[in-house]
């Protein structure tokens, strides 16, 4: 199969989109240009499972520019940006296996297309293509040099994998990089997990009761736009330093069981299962509505909601309506799945700039290090870090200072007291 997309026509459409998200990367764009001059990877195979958007595509232009083969697959059922993936496959002619809305069996299909390609670098959100080259090609992951990981999900799977010495490559959490997690996860995910809840349902968020499950900087992000919008904002954890700190940003905080029973809007953000289930859904006010911002749709239990249910309907394109055996309806948006990229588009593009050019010195990276590192998780360079975010404020027109001589002596002393 050299590429699986879902319409041809769609090109054209889908390359005017990625030019538009292309303008507001322009931190990828810099590394693109380096890239196409220097060829860091050169005859490299890469391998991705990430969200088939037009960030991501930009970032595949950049690994191409960069001399590398890249395959794509999408990381979600309903994340694929159809006319993104078919501008991919005929105008930029990189190769992808992505069509939005398609079944589990068509998803492990599209994940196998990208391994048989046998790919040295995996790059992935939420660790899908890892797990399953480890499951079905464990001698093949010998071969590979290393790979990178997205999100919080991705990375709490390899840490485990990593724990129970399986993990058979090195991989860079890029997920952990500070010019990613604080601002694509807080600011990108805080305005496109409400751009999805707005474009599904148009409801009204001011005076809302608006329950988030997670103080994450994910669920912070969510948390600080639905106050921004008038939101009467609660929230759940179970970690007890982000409990208190929800407390001092200004937030209720308070166990699912009590908020289920006076929230109208519900978003899990946690990276854990079950954070809305049976138990909670037959608490629920009638017309509740609960959406998911992580990336898994385990957060919620659907075949538990289904369970207690007698009736399922469509009421929006992203809105499915359950009336429970007790006559009140919920309602479930974009089947569970990640809110912002089923029923919206994703974070902007300016945030995924800093995160997919973490993305793209990750695996120049790896090309130069990787064979001299261990099967562990690993944190991306502090000097890739910066540099990125010295890139990031310079295409802003921003300034900082600079320490000064006598500056940097004093922070590397000790001598000096009162």
């Amino acid at each position: 199969m050299e590429y699986h997309i879902k319409d041809k026509t769609l090109k054209s459409q889908g390359k005017l989109k990625i030019e538009w998200a292309e303008h507001n990367m322009p931190v990828l764009r810099k590394i693109r240009e380096d890239f196409k001059k220097t060829k860091p990877l050169k005859g490299l195979c890469i391998g991705a499972c990430l969200h088939i958007t037009t960030e991501t595509a930009n970032l595949a232009i950049t690994l191409k520019a960069g001399g590398a083969e890249a395959y794509l697959t999408a990381s979600n059922p309903l994340s694929t940006q159809d006319d993104v993936a078919a501008a991919l496959a005929l105008e930029y002619h990189i190769p992808v296996f992505a069509i939005k809305g398609e079944d589990n069996k068509t998803y492990y299909q599209h994940i196998e297309e990208v391994l048989k390609r046998k790919p040295v670098i995996t790059m992935d959100d939420g660790a899908d293509l890892i797990s399953n080259l480890h499951r079905k090609y464990p001698k093949r992951a010998k071969d590979v040099i290393g790979g990178t990981e997205e999100t919080t999900t991705g990375v709490i799977r390899l840490r485990s994998m990593a724990k129970d010495g399986v993990l058979k490559y090195p991989v860079i959490a890029v997920n952990d990089s500070q010019t990613k997690h604080l601002f694509d996860n807080r600011y990108g995910t805080g305005q496109s997990t409400i751009d999805g809840i707005l474009r599904a349902t148009n409801v009204l968020i001011a005076g809302m009761k608006v329950v988030v499950g997670g103080y994450g900087w994910c669920g912070r992000g969510i948390a600080m736009r639905a106050k921004g919008m008038g939101g009467r904002v609660i929230i759940t954890e179970t970690d007890p330093v982000r409990a208190l700190e929800a407390v001092m940003d200004g937030f209720d905080v308070m166990p699912m069981g009590e908020a289920a029973g006076i929230g109208d809007l519900f978003i899990t953000s946690t990276g854990d299962r079950d954070i809305l289930a049976k138990k909670h859904f037959l608490r629920m006010k009638d017309g509740a509505i609960i959406a998911n911002a992580g990336h898994f749709n385990v957060e919620i239990d659907i075949p538990g909601l289904k369970e207690i249910s007698t009736r399922k309907k469509r009421i929006r394109p992203y809105v499915d309506q359950y009336t429970l055996k007790n006559g009140k309806k919920i309602n479930l948006l974009a089947e569970g799945r990640l809110v912002n990229l089923s029923a919206a588009e994703g974070h902007p593009a300016m945030v995924m700039d800093m995160s997919f050019a973490n993305q793209a010195l990750a695996a120049k990276y790896l090309k130069e290090k990787g064979k001299g590192l261990k099967g562990e998780v690993y944190t991306i360079p502090e000097d890739i870090d910066k540099e990125i975010a010295v890139l990031k404020l310079k295409t802003m027109g921003i300034e900082t200072d600079k320490l000064t001589k006598a500056q940097k002596k004093y922070l590397s002393s000790w001598e000096e007291g009162t």
